[in-house]
């Protein structure tokens, strides 16, 4: 098993970074969040264009670069971290499925990043439904591609990522492998633990940043014990769903019969982690951090919403007590 990041997982994560860095810094993330599409479709061409990110898992022989759920969930951890606002996590998700259910129709389109794709998760609603061209429903064993019907937009916690309700009653449902629709559902909570684990990351840096240039008594805040032990503590929890994340990711791609308990054990854990460190960062960035000009507030809010994307956490931690025979 490997936890550490390869020399080309590690050229990757710093090419992802300071790509985004550059084209989507969080004031970007603003501006394009109040835009009318949600999101800049220049960035999102120039990732998939100049990086080919859509299409990172997509098996070669669909025009994807073949790469593993590891290289992946490097990716998804920088999109989180600068709280990148699209598609991009809707169409993995959806790339992620195609895959599972050897899709030869719609998986070319999105390595190719001219096709917008999402899954819908609860119910009639998914991530980016208004904007995808094609959405995926999964009832029981069947699977069912929408690409037309009525998308209404839905008011959400998160502004930097949309969310609509979708009329699923067009398209014709086919039967899909109860075990490749298990899988799909394994990997998607690998992917979303990626980028909380991104989100969390960001968080704890951005407060540890303040942490040693806001004075209050004549003291920088990051002396006095009570912060220095909390920020101790998010740093902890940093580490911990490190590890678990790159754990998922290894099960993904190697050991198929561990990946059931490590993406359970990613939701169950990583989603608070990333939520708890989120508020805290929140609430030691004192009154400005609850102000709309700060950007405390929207990785708490992105946290919150990624923590209940795949359903709430009783659920995972369930499962895993299953899983474990608790």
């Amino acid at each position: 098993m490997k936890l550490v990041l390869t020399e080309e997982q590690r050229e990757l994560r710093d090419t992802v970074r300071s790509f985004l860095a550059a084209a989507s810094p969080l004031s970007e993330v603003r501006r394009a969040a109040d835009s009318e599409t949600g999101y800049d479709p220049a960035v999102y061409r120039r990732l998939n264009g100049e990086l080919g990110l859509a299409g990172l898992i997509v098996p070669q022989e669909h025009g994807g670069a073949g790469a593993g759920y590891a290289e992946l969930a490097v990716v998804l951890e920088e999109t989180g971290a600068a709280l990148l606002p699209g598609p991009f996590l809707a169409t993995t998700l959806a790339a992620i499925l195609l895959t599972e259910l050897e899709d030869k129709e719609t998986l070319p389109g999105i390595a190719a990043g001219t096709t917008v794709a999402t899954v819908a998760l609860d119910g009639d609603r998914a991530l980016n439904g208004a904007e995808a061209e094609v959405v995926l429903a999964v009832d029981g064993t069947r699977v069912r591609a929408v690409r037309g019907g009525a998308r209404t937009p839905l008011t959400v916690l998160d502004p930097t990522r949309r969310q609509a309700r979708v009329d699923l009653r067009e398209g014709e449902a086919v039967s899909a492998p109860e075990a490749a629709l298990a899988r799909a559902r394994d990997l998607f909570a690998v992917a979303v633990a990626a980028e909380q684990l991104g989100v969390l990351r960001a968080s704890l840096e951005a407060i540890v940043a303040y942490a040693k240039v806001r004075v209050a008594f004549g003291r920088f805040i990051g002396s006095y014990q009570g912060v220095k032990h909390r920020l101790a503590d998010m740093h902890c929890k940093l580490e911990q769903a490190d590890s678990i994340v790159r754990h998922a990711a290894w099960a993904a791609d190697e050991a198929p019969s561990e990946l059931p308990l490590a993406a359970a054990l990613a939701q169950a854990h990583v989603g608070r982690a990333c939520f708890e460190v989120a508020r805290d960062s929140l609430l030691l960035h004192g009154g400005i951090g609850f102000t709309w000009e700060h950007d405390a507030h929207l990785y708490y809010k992105r946290a919150k919403a990624d923590e209940v994307l795949l359903g709430p956490p009783r659920i995972h931690r369930a499962r895993l007590a299953d899983l474990l025979e608790l």
